[in-house]
Parts: C-alpha cells; sequence; structure tokens
C-alpha cells in the first residue's frame, strides 16, 4: 500500500514547479521503466504491482533506491494515463552541462516554441532513433519532463541530451562558428535537391506558426519537404514531430 506521503509526492510531480524543486520526475509504463533498469539508470522510487515487481532481476532492484507494491487502484489514483500499466517510478533529473560549441561539432536540432508534450517526445525518439543526440529547445517549449513528453519519448529520452537556452544566442554562436543552420519552411531548396555538412543545426518551428520572424536571420539554407500530391484539403502542412523525422532521415541517408 503507498502511504500518503508517496501518494502526495507523486501527484505533486505532475506540476513543474514541483518537479523543478525536488528535481525529479515521473515515467510511467513496464516498458519505460524496464528501459531505465536496462541502460543502469538510478531510479529513486518504484512503486509496481508484486507480480511486476517479482520478475525483476537482482541487479536491477540494484539500481533502485526504494520500492514500494500496490495495486491497480492505488496506480490509478496516482497514474496520469488513463489505462495505467504495472509501474511508475520517480526519476532524478540528470547532471547535463549546456556548452554550445561541443554541440556544434556535429549535427543538432533547435526547437522554436514547440508546445505540444507528444510532438516534443516524438521528435526526441526520432532524434535518437537516426543517431541526433543534442536537441536545443526554446525557454517556451513545452517541459521536457511533462508526464506526456517523457510518455512519447518511450525511454529514447536516455539517448538524447535536451538542453533549454536562448535560441538567438545558440544560432549567432552557429553563424560565427560557420556551422550551417538549416531552417524548415514552406518555402526554399527541396530536401532532396540540398546539399547537407556533417555537421549544422536542424531548426524546427512552432505547430502552427512555424520559425519565429526573429530568428530567420540566423537562418543559412532554407529547406522544405515537396508534398506529391495534387490533394488540396486538410494537408497544408506536416505536423512537426512528422517533418522532423523525415528531415533527419534525410540526413541520415545522406552522410550515413
Amino acid at each position: 500500500m503507498i502511504s500518503k506521503n508517496k501518494f502526495r509526492q507523486i501527484v505533486s510531480l505532475q506540476k513543474k514547479k514541483e518537479r523543478d524543486e525536488s528535481r525529479t520526475y515521473v515515467i510511467e509504463g513496464d516498458k519505460i521503466v524496464r528501459e531505465y533498469l536496462k541502460s543502469g539508470t538510478r531510479i529513486k522510487l518504484l512503486v509496481a504491482k508484486p507480480e511486476f515487481v517479482s520478475s525483476l532481476k537482482i541487479s536491477e532492484k540494484e539500481c533502485i533506491g526504494e520500492i514500494e507494491t500496490c495495486n491497480y487502484e492505488e496506480l490509478k489514483k496516482i497514474s496520469t494515463l488513463t489505462a495505467p500499466h504495472n509501474a511508475l517510478a520517480l526519476v532524478s533529473y540528470p547532471d547535463s552541462r549546456t556548452d554550445p560549441a561541443e554541440i556544434l561539432r556535429e549535427l543538432s536540432v533547435a526547437l522554436d516554441f514547440v508546445q505540444d508534450p507528444g510532438n516534443l517526445g516524438t521528435i526526441i525518439r526520432s532524434a535518437a532513433w537516426f543517431g541526433i543526440r543534442n536537441i536545443i529547445c526554446s525557454f517556451n517549449c513545452v517541459d521536457l519532463y511533462n508526464p506526456k513528453v517523457i510518455q512519447a519519448t518511450m525511454g529514447a529520452i536516455l539517448n538524447v541530451n535536451v538542453h533549454y537556452m536562448s535560441l538567438n544566442e545558440f544560432l549567432k554562436t552557429a553563424n560565427d562558428s560557420g556551422v550551417p543552420v538549416y531552417g524548415a519552411l514552406l518555402e526554399g531548396n527541396r530536401i532532396y535537391d540540398e546539399s547537407f555538412e556533417r555537421r549544422g543545426v536542424i531548426l524546427l518551428g512552432n505547430e502552427s506558426k512555424g520559425i519565429s520572424e526573429e530568428l530567420t536571420p540566423f537562418i543559412t539554407k532554407k529547406i522544405y519537404i515537396p508534398k506529391y500530391t495534387d490533394a488540396s484539403y486538410g494537408i497544408e502542412s506536416l505536423n512537426v514531430s512528422m517533418a522532423a523525422s523525415v528531415i533527419f532521415s534525410e540526413f541520415a541517408r545522406r552522410n550515413g
């Protein structure tokens, strides 16, 4: 049975302020919890059904600070999911350092005002698949540790460093360093005709407004994904996470 203190602690972490103050976030679902344990990531608290706990290896239990068993009804009360799985865990924020010069040595992604948690989570998952290790988010992007973002990454967050900083400053550093900035726009060069370097910044904009006007001067190469249909209804543009996957794939295909 979950204690009242643990119950309040877990529920409070649905708020960004509480997450930031405690530097702790929630992961939910059997698969994600197991991915964290396989990676050797330290888990502060595991709350799970007895059968899940009993299925863990000794080496996995050694990565867990505290374990509390519970039933489905208790999980339902603390979960953000409509249909909770068998496990939920609390994890500390990673100790990360943001060094723009180091990030700009390879391909990275910059996100301008991406607000939908599912989009950010999917972009992180796609970046991990295509070997992109760093994502720079503007300060007005959705919070990385929002439960819906974490859920959408399906554990891929373990492979990508997500930083929050001024995109004006980051992109200026890229320009000053001679690193190309590829802006995903509705006009520009077809992505399949453009030449790419191994290092660079892929800049993606807000779901409805696109890239902010104040950031367009930093773009050195404008790219777009061509549409291969004459249909004109309901497909004005691609969802930002879908566009990201197409662009990441093309960069990976060109650069091996």
